[in-house]
Parts: structure tokens; sequence; C-alpha cells
């Protein structure tokens, strides 16, 4: 069996609670997003890594339709399966979300008591909001003795932010969970939901450096950014931006909708270019075109805050870094760069020595940085016998 930390405390948490090894495990990462960024919700591409810290499972299977739950730093929950979830249950949403509409999709499902553990910094920018659901949708499946196409969940556990949580999300978070592998990056088409593994190149690391800082109420902000991609494409005449090109530009008189709509196309291209650069080992191609994509998500799309820029810029400026960028939604949380691995300690112990978070946007977390490497998507590491 995988051992993780989160593993490890998951299972020791249910033997203390509950007096018995778990007879039910699953896990499932959170993920960086090394390059295309509010591509998912526009049909596009996107090049996600799911990451080393996972979100773990440790449970027993009760026969009834409850899930008794304990996570860590929470309160313990309970939850019952015959009633409709709740959005406003905090992690106890997902947790049901995902099982209540596994169910609706026809799924055999179970109550299950167990516990929960993290190694996923939430708010960081790391999807541990879709690793949750991940993990929790593999229990409740367990716990009824079924299985499913990875695929197939993520996509149910896209419906969980979309229509439980009422959360306006792309498909991305969830597909980079469900389908990552050691040692490569997915690069997802979020239209057709294909996902191919793509090698990282030689010799390099993916470098987590997290502002710090947390979004708070910028919910409106990312459903105004879907909306302002919704009117441009309709504008163009296109399903989604996903089918547009830059010289469907000028088909639009909206300054700020001509901005959105170059940041999605551009990224779209920029994400296939750097699939090719990885699969070509072309390190300096890949770093260019993720600062290319920072600059793209401050001066076009208006994601990035005063932490995020400071950090992905100073990240450029240093020895042995190829490229660096925001990370996820953007507002606050996480950058990534990517280093050259003989530099990495010397990367991170400069960056750990300059980096200073801006008055305009103090961190509420600490500052820290990760190297981490490629890890595989969710699964079910015991199955009930």
């Amino acid at each position: 069996m995988t051992n993780t930390p989160a593993l490890a405390r998951a299972t020791t948490a249910h033997i203390e609670r509950f007096g018995a090894e778990p007879t039910l495990v699953t896990r499932a990462p959170g993920r960086v997003n090394i390059i295309g960024e509010h591509t998912d919700y526009n049909d596009g591409f996107a090049l996600p890594m799911a990451l080393p810290f996972d979100i773990a499972i440790a449970a027993t299977p009760t026969g009834d339709r409850v899930i008794t739950a304990q996570s860590e730093g929470f309160d313990p929950t309970t939850i019952d399966l015959d009633s409709p979830p709740d959005p406003n249950a905090g992690w106890a949403a997902y947790v049901h979300g995902i099982a209540h509409l596994l169910e609706e999709a026809g799924h055999r499902i179970g109550g299950w008591q167990g516990c929960l553990a993290s190694d996923i910094p939430a708010g960081a920018s790391l999807s541990s909001s879709a690793a949750l659901t991940m993990a929790a949708g593999l229990a409740a499946l367990g716990a009824g003795g079924s299985t499913i196409d990875r695929i197939e969940l993520a996509l149910l556990g896209q419906r969980v932010e979309n229509e439980v949580l009422g959360f306006p999300s792309g498909n991305l978070d969830q597909l980079a969970s469900v389908s990552g592998r050691r040692n490569s990056a997915s690069l997802i088409d979020c239209r057709s939901v294909e996902v191919t593994p793509v090698p990282l190149p030689d010799g390099v690391e993916i470098v987590i450096m997290d502002t710090g800082t947390r979004r708070e109420l910028v919910d409106s902000e990312y459903a105004a950014r879907r909306a302002d991609c919704e009117r441009a494409a309709a504008q163009i005449g296109v399903d989604a931006l996903r089918d547009a090109t830059m010289t469907d530009l000028d088909r639009l008189s909206d300054e700020q909708l001509r901005m959105r709509a170059r940041h999605v196309i551009g990224e779209n291209q920029r994400t296939l270019d750097a699939a090719e650069a990885m699969q070509a080992g072309d390190a300096a191609t890949l770093g260019a075109l993720m600062s290319a994509s920072h600059a793209s998500l401050r001066d076009d799309y208006h994601v990035t805050s005063p932490a995020l820029d400071a950090m992905a810029e100073l990240a450029q400026t240093m020895p042995g870094c190829f490229g660096a960028r925001m990370t996820g939604g953007g507002f606050a949380g996480g950058a990534v760069a990517l280093v050259d691995a003989e530099a990495t300690t010397t990367f991170i112990d400069a960056m750990a020595a300059s980096y200073r978070p801006p008055a305009a946007q103090p961190a509420v977390k600490p500052v820290q940085f990760w190297p981490v490497t490629a890890n595989a998507g969710a699964e079910i590491l015991r199955f009930p016998s």
C-alpha cells in the first residue's frame, strides 16, 4: 500500500476512534497547474500535475445510509444519505454532494464511518476541495462495493462544485486529481476530456511557492470572468473561446472582452506549445511560456494580485529558474516555478530570504516553498473484502 503522512494519520485516527484497522482506504492528490489557467471552462487545454500531497480517508463500511466522518481540525459530521446535501455544510458538503450525485447517476454507494487527513495546504491554489471530493467519492463507492470510470468520477465532482456549492468552475481540478501519473504531467483537453501523459524535461523540478495569502469573497470575480468569456464567444460566433483565433478579436468592440478572449486564446496555444516543449525536453521554452502565461493573467485576465506578482516576478530573476507564474484561480494563494534541479535548494533559499509579502496584500499563512514530483491519481488503496 502506498504510504503517505496523510494516510498514516487517517489510519491512526480510525484505530483510535473506532478501535480497529480500516477496511476501506482511499486517497486523492491535489494538483499544481503548470500552465493552462482559466481555460477549462472555455473548453480549452490545461497542463496540470498531480501532487505528492494527498487527502486520505480511512474508513469502515457500515451497511447503512449514514456517513460518520471526522477530519483533522474540524468537528465530526454525520451525513444522512437520504437527505439532500447542504451547500452550507463546509467540507461535509463535498462528501455528501459526491455521494448524492453518484447515486443519482445510478452507482451503488454505501455509508461508512471513518477519518480524513490532508497534506494539501488549504487555500494555496492546490485543489484540496477537488481532492476531498474524489477521495470521498471513492469511499462512498467502496462502501457500496462498486467502482467507477475515473473520468466520470471527475465530471461528477465538477457538478458538486457547480450544482451543490454553486461555484461555476471548470473540470480541470477534478480531472487532474484522478488522471495523475508518477513522473508525468497531464495534458487535458477539457472539451473531449482526453488526458495525455506528458513527461517533465530531465534535470528540472517544479517548485510550489505559497505566498501565504488567501482568497476572500472573490467567487463573484471568478463568475464574472466566465461570463465575460461566454459573452465574447457569443459575439465572435463560436461555441467556446477554444474555437476562436486571434484574428477573431477584431469582432469584439468591448476592450474588456477583447482582453479576456486574448488571454484564453493565447493560453490555449501556450499550453499546447508547453506540452510540445516538455516532450522535446526543452526546459527553456517551457519556462518562457510559463512566464508569458503569468503576464497574460496579470495584464489581460486581471486575476493575479500584488503577492502573486511579487512572487512570480522575483522567481523569474533567480539563477536556475526557467520561468514562473501564478497557479490556480488567482487573486491569492500560490505560484509555481520551473527550476534547474541542481539549483533547487539554492533557489528556495534565495526566495525565502528575498521574498517579502507586499503591504498591499499581507500574508495570513506562512510563506512556504516545496519542490514536488508528480504523483499517481486518486485510488482505492484498500477495498472491503
